[in-house]
């Protein structure tokens, strides 16, 4: 489901990063990343699991940007980087680049709102020339980004309140989000501590009260991934099932319309399927399932698969030949593919 990816001279970043939400980044002779950027730093904003894993196909070295903050002005919304986001990144392998926005435009339709924010690519460029001498892997990488997250954190705030100024824009109430950099700046034991409560407590609100075992069908589930490390990752699943030994973990991609959902749609939950497909086993309460990852589609009531155009179909093709190859299942309005 990967698309082709754009190869980029290192002078040619600040281009790429406007023209491209993936692409490949050629450094001196024969060095290439795969680099992609997050628009924010929440993950429900702008699809950033899709480019991710646009480029996960390449098989060299593959990195991705990610604003400490993006503050948007005082009618606009403020995320912050949270820890789970960059947990992921390191259990897919790939190396986090925590960077700031420098620049922007007034937006013409609110008048506390910037937008069309663009990275500082000099910080951008510093780290990746660090990236390619560097020797480990994404985790220890991505947590030595995290012991320099107050620095970054303070700097993006310096050019937000640089920007507020030049543009006459009011942002959102720095104090707030100097509580959380004083947090940061005690280092990424502290960045992690914080942030993996805020995990817990969004993992809390996006689920429902645990149900009994009879009743897990159709219910939201809470997931808590453990690696070989010890680390403990928290998530959602849209669905859990029980099936005799079978545990039906579904990611759910929904659209209003009588067409598929999007492309980018599918992306975003094909990258949780690497994930639940990397499962060695489930418990609940103790007991030991299987866990049986499934991608669920589901559409508008007119929606007609006879109907479907030939572009529709080749993205459904391509969708089945990676759930055969990758071990989970796709369903498509409740029946399965």
């Amino acid at each position: 489901m990967g698309r082709s990816l754009h190869t980029f001279e290192f002078g040619e970043l600040k281009k790429a990063l406007s023209t491209e939400t993936a692409f490949l980044l050629r450094i001196g002779d024969g060095n290439k990343i795969a680099v992609s950027w997050w628009v924010s730093a929440k993950r429900t904003r702008s699809y950033p699991y899709a480019r991710v894993y646009d480029s996960l196909g390449y098989s060299g070295r593959k990195a991705t940007i990610i604003p400490i903050v993006k503050d948007e002005g005082k009618n606009g919304d403020r995320d912050f980087l949270q820890w789970d986001t960059v947990s992921l990144m390191s259990l897919l392998g790939v190396y986090v680049i925590i960077s700031y926005y420098k620049e922007a435009s007034k937006s013409h339709r609110y008048e506390n709102k910037i937008t069309n924010q663009r990275y500082n690519v000099s910080h951008i460029k510093e780290e990746v020339t660090k990236l390619l001498s560097y020797q480990s892997d994404a985790l220890h990488w991505n947590l030595s980004q995290l012991e320099k997250a107050g620095e970054i954190a303070q700097m993006a705030l310096d050019a937000y309140s640089e920007l507020a100024s030049k543009l006459r824009v009011e942002m959102h109430s720095s104090e707030a989000a100097r509580r959380r950099i004083k947090s940061l700046l005690k280092g990424k034991e502290a960045f992690i501590g914080m942030s993996r409560e805020l995990a817990r407590r969004a993992q809390t609100r996006e689920s429902v009260t645990e149900q009994p075992k009879e009743k897990l069908r159709g219910t939201k589930g809470t997931i808590t991934i453990t690696n070989y490390l010890g680390g403990k990752y928290f998530f959602t699943s849209d669905e859990v099932e029980l099936h005799g030994n079978d545990l039906h973990l579904i990611e759910g991609k929904h659209t209003n319309t009588n067409k598929l959902p999007s492309v980018d749609d599918m992306k975003d939950g094909l990258l949780r399927m690497i994930l639940l497909t990397n499962l060695e086993d489930a418990r609940i309460n103790g007991d030991i399932y299987k866990p049986f990852p499934v991608l669920k589609l589901t559409t508008g009531s007119g929606f007609r698969a006879e109907s479907m155009n030939r572009a529709q179909r080749g993205i459904l093709e391509d969708l089945m030949k990676e759930s055969e190859t990758n071990n989970f299942s796709v369903s498509l309005n409740s029946r399965y593919l």
